[in-house]
């Protein structure tokens, strides 16, 4: 079994975490496939499993690899899903930072998720991603995000106004700094923070959030995910700021955007105990009562 490992980076008093992951993967005769800049930063403070194999880009990835781990927190597992694509690799997030709402299985947990990985005991769930089209190439090669498509105006510019569309016909225009258009995985994200409503992640839908409107009459919309959405954009600044999860890109207001549903989806990992309700309980504090 080939399991590939990726993170930003380790602080020192994660190491030992790390080398519980690996002797936990040496135990059970796994073979890691480790990112080679994490690899140099640790490979003489931790002991790795024998043989071990390294890897930097997705085309050094193959589909005999089961599954990825992303150690970190959920920026580190949006970083792993632009690295996996379309090759339909499960991503198993380790919460190595703070909030863990996608990666949402603990330090404490590190060898129960091996054991799961071994005997099949996980649950896998299939998320939807945005893709972006425009009429000039941004964000290389990995146009889509598994979170939010957003629009913002630059740094201190006045508010800029968005013309929004679904399949051509006219939906809006937004008197706003910003807006989101956020899949059911990210509506607790950025989304949420914006007084936007949470969606499960099953649910086939995006919602339009505006950020900072305005009108006091505006409020986010969720709309079927086979919708087209575009947008023309003014303001009184030449640029704008165009952002897919946490990947952004300065762009001209002339410049033609549209984003829909992507093509192919991205599979994580859950352990069977950890349920979408219970990571709102427990992670943003559903329902919370000191009364009760």
């Amino acid at each position: 079994m080939r399991i590939g490992i990726y993170t930003r980076g380790i602080e020192e008093d994660q190491l030992q975490d790390v080398q519980m992951l690996m002797d936990a993967l040496s135990a059970h005769h796994i073979t890691p496939v480790v990112y080679r800049p994490f690899y140099e930063q640790i490979c003489e403070r931790v002991r790795f499993p024998e043989p071990m194999e390294q890897f930097e880009t997705f085309y050094d990835l193959d589909e005999q690899i089961e599954c990825f781990i992303s150690l970190g927190g959920d920026g580190t597992l949006l970083d792993t899903v632009t690295l996996v694509r379309d090759k339909k690799i499960p991503i198993l997030g380790i919460n190595f930072g703070r909030l863990g709402f996608l990666a949402g299985i603990g330090k404490e947990e590190l060898t129960t998720a091996v054991a799961s990985l071994i005997n099949r005991t996980y649950v896998l769930d299939r998320r939807s991603l945005i893709h972006l089209d425009s009429d000039e190439p941004l964000f290389g090669e990995v146009p889509y995000a598994l979170n939010e498509f957003a629009i913002h105006k630059k740094d201190t510019s006045p508010m800029i106004k968005i013309h929004t569309y679904l399949n051509g016909a006219f939906l809006n225009t937004y008197w706003a700094d910003g807006l989101i258009v956020a899949t059911a995985t990210g509506s607790t994200g950025y989304n949420l923070s914006c007084n936007g409503p949470v969606i499960f992640p099953d649910a086939a839908n995006f919602v339009i959030t505006p950020v900072a409107p305005h009108n006091l009459n505006v409020r986010p919309i969720v709309v079927p995910d086979h919708n087209i959405i575009s947008f023309e954009v003014e303001g009184r600044s030449d640029q704008f700021i165009c952002v897919l999860d946490a990947r952004k890109e300065v762009v001209s207001r002339q410049v033609q955007l549209a984003v829909k549903k992507e093509s192919f989806s991205i599979n994580l990992l859950r352990l069977n105990e950890n349920t979408f309700l219970q990571t709102l309980r427990n992670k943003l504090s559903w329902g919370l009562d000191k009364r009760n």
